[in-house]
């Protein structure tokens, strides 16, 4: 099985700096149509993106991943489209109305978006004629092998980053608070406010508490087990995060999938080295939980949503204008460090001087002997990650020949791929010939001056692990004509990898087993087409009846339903604006486990509230009320507006 490093892209650089670090593939945003509306990019940039990955065998899947008016089918189909023809890898869908439209032979993976979250659901997007689904997060390790033993479908699977509390697809709150649907790509993250917890009777129980906001998602412990359940791609969430997020966490599950490697194939080329010592607790972290892979668990954090970073030490000592810390991680000036205060709340404060275990804080902090603290922002780490911090290289055998006019260069890299570039030169003599065979391999250089001269490949994607002269230095070559050769021999073997990486479909193909396909505009039946034909010969698995969580807001996603067993759809809240009776939000995530007052008594620890079974809850945010029903027989919290006034 091949294991896939998946990254996020927010734009071209950082798409870069992920491959540098070890990626085996991207995401990144279409010019629109994205779910994170913050994070698009040109169909140029994106090109350019596409080249650059595929010189590393690296693949660039593009999300096209929200809900479709009827008015943006057309443009929308037009952009995939010019994706197509610029050759991404696959697109990232979650309106089902695209699979009526006359689409180009492009790989469809099913976003998370599509409540990827049963065996049944995803058997159907497999007929459906995808190639991959991103599993909804909720997915727990013995539902991945089930789902792995049911389809034949690549599994992709979230291994780090931000929590989504509800199920993606089946989260409509913050349409109805702000007119932002986060199935449009504009969530406004009313998880991550504020809110007041009443029962049934009126009484306040908490009080301006992050009761939504999970911790971030950390699998890393877990990835063999996620291999073993049939996991074959890893993907990292943060098209929002920065660079230094992007470097870091990238470079460790690199260095983590790389010691699992063992009986695995490897999914692209190169490898890395890097500058720091990637460590995911020194980046943007609201603590860690590795949520519903193994068993229920306490994920929240209801004291704050911000980053807390990594676990420094404690107070041992409370000066006038200095605090002494214990532990032995290095502090630096303007390091950022934060603890909790007597109310629970997050504060915190800047290191303005360093001597020892003592700091100067920027602002002297109201702090206790033996208070817990965090550094959320690490100054030496970031400076680190600001300049070049990782270099990939893929290995490359050289061969130096003579030709009957001049000389040759023969390059073959690790996959097997060759290239061979001559120039015409005048072959003379060298004075000081050796009659040993110049051989280096693994740095070990002979005094040979044309192997010398070949094995600086520099600022190349490639790096030299043998080098062959096979006139046995017999001949003097000016370094200008040997570096001719190795640059010309280099730039043929970058165009030839890129071209070799290129989809198979793709337009303008050329590389070994591959054809070279016109623009997809004449009478040729598209992949949509062809899948549409096949799904019409499979019986349905689906409802008769879809409910406005299908997420039905255009004619093509209706008919789509049709077509395929449905009777009667409702349309999406985004089109209907009817909230009354409907769920905002479905999460398995439960704030009564959460509190230790489990009604199925799955929680051993202790109750934190006094909380009636028989008692009904609520969340109050400003003037918003919001009713909790517990579903236990699918251990899942709905949460509903409520209209009356408290």
């Amino acid at each position: 099985m091949k294991l896939e490093l998946l990254s996020p892209a927010k734009n071209l650089d950082f798409g870069r700096e992920a491959i540098n670090h070890g990626a085996d593939a991207l995401y990144i945003g279409a010019p629109a149509y994205g779910a994170r509306a913050a994070a698009t990019n040109t169909l140029e940039d994106i090109e350019a993106l596409v080249n650059y990955a595929h010189l590393y065998g690296s693949k660039v899947f593009v999300t096209v991943n929200t809900l479709l008016f009827d008015h943006e089918i057309e443009p929308a189909v037009k952009l995939i489209h010019q994706l197509y023809n610029i050759g991404v890898d696959a697109l990232l869908i979650q309106d089902l109305g695209l699979l009526e439209c006359d689409l180009p032979p492009i790989e469809l993976h099913a976003s998370t978006q599509c409540h990827n979250a049963s065996v049944e659901r995803i058997k159907f997007l497999e007929q459906a004629g995808f190639r991959r689904v991103v599993l909804a997060r909720e997915t727990s390790l013995e539902q991945m092998q089930e789902i792995r033993q049911a389809t034949r479908l690549d599994l992709e699977a979230f291994v780090h980053g931000a929590l989504c509390v509800s199920y993606s697809g089946q989260c409509y709150m913050s349409q109805y608070l702000n007119n932002r649907s986060g199935n449009r790509g504009c969530c406004s993250q009313p998880c991550r406010s504020t809110y007041d917890l009443y029962d049934g009777e009126g009484r306040l129980l908490l009080k301006e508490k992050h009761l939504l906001s999970l911790r971030d998602f950390n699998a890393s412990q877990q990835l063999e087990n996620m291999i073993a359940a049939g996991i074959s791609s890893f993907k990292i969430e943060g098209r929002l995060k920065d660079l230094s997020y992007v470097k870091n966490i990238t470079a460790y599950y690199r260095q983590l999938l790389d010691s699992m490697m063992e009986g695995h194939e490897k999914v692209s080329s190169g490898s890395c080295t890097y500058t720091f010592t990637p460590d995911p607790d020194r980046t943007f972290n609201r603590g860690y939980t590795d949520y519903f892979l193994r068993e229920r668990q306490p994920m929240a954090n209801f004291a704050t949503q911000k980053s807390l970073g990594k676990l420094i030490g404690k107070v041992t000592a409370v000066g006038r204008n200095s605090l002494t810390i214990s532990g032995t991680e290095p502090l630096a000036n303007g390091d950022g460090l934060c603890y909790y205060d007597a109310d629970g709340r997050l504060q915190g404060f800047l290191v303005n001087g360093v001597q020892g275990r003592a700091v100067t804080p920027n602002q002297m902090p109201d702090i206790k002997v033996g208070t817990t603290l965090w550094r959320n922002q690490d100054q030496r780490f970031e400076k680190l990650l600001q300049g070049k911090s990782a270099e990939r290289k893929i290995g490359v055998e050289m061969l130096f020949n003579a030709t009957p006019d001049g000389f040759a260069l023969r390059l073959t890299d690790e996959e097997g791929l060759t290239v061979t570039h001559s120039v015409a030169a005048e072959q003379q003599e060298a004075r000081n010939n050796s009659s040993n065979q110049a051989i280096w391999q693994s740095g070990n250089l002979l005094d040979n001056p044309i192997v010398k001269q070949l094995s600086k490949l520099g600022n190349t994607p490639f790096m030299a692990t043998a080098i062959v002269d096979e006139t046995q230095g017999r001949y003097f070559l000016p370094a200008g004509t040997l570096n001719q050769l190795r640059r010309e021999a280099v730039e043929q073997l970058v165009a030839l990898r890129i071209a070799h990486h290129r989809p198979a479909d793709s337009p303008h193909s050329n590389s070994n087993n591959q054809t070279i396909l016109p623009d997809r505009k004449g009478t040729a039946l598209s992949t949509a087409e062809i899948k549409s034909n096949q799904a019409k010969k499979q019986s349905s698995i689906l409802s008769p009846t879809f409910d406005y969580r299908a997420n039905v807001i255009n004619d093509k996603a209706e008919a789509f339903y049709r077509r395929h067993g449905a009777k009667e759809i409702e349309r999406g809240l985004e089109q209907t604006e009817d909230y009354d009776g409907k769920a905002l939000m479905t999460t398995k995530y439960c704030l009564r486990y959460e509190l230790g007052c489990c009604l199925q008594g799955k929680n051993s620890s202790k109750p934190q509230l006094d909380i009636k079974p028989t008692t009904s809850l609520l969340l109050r945010n400003n003037d918003r009320r919001f009713r909790l029903q517990f579903d236990c027989r699918n251990c899942q919290m709905l949460i509903y507006k409520e209209n009356f006034i408290m």
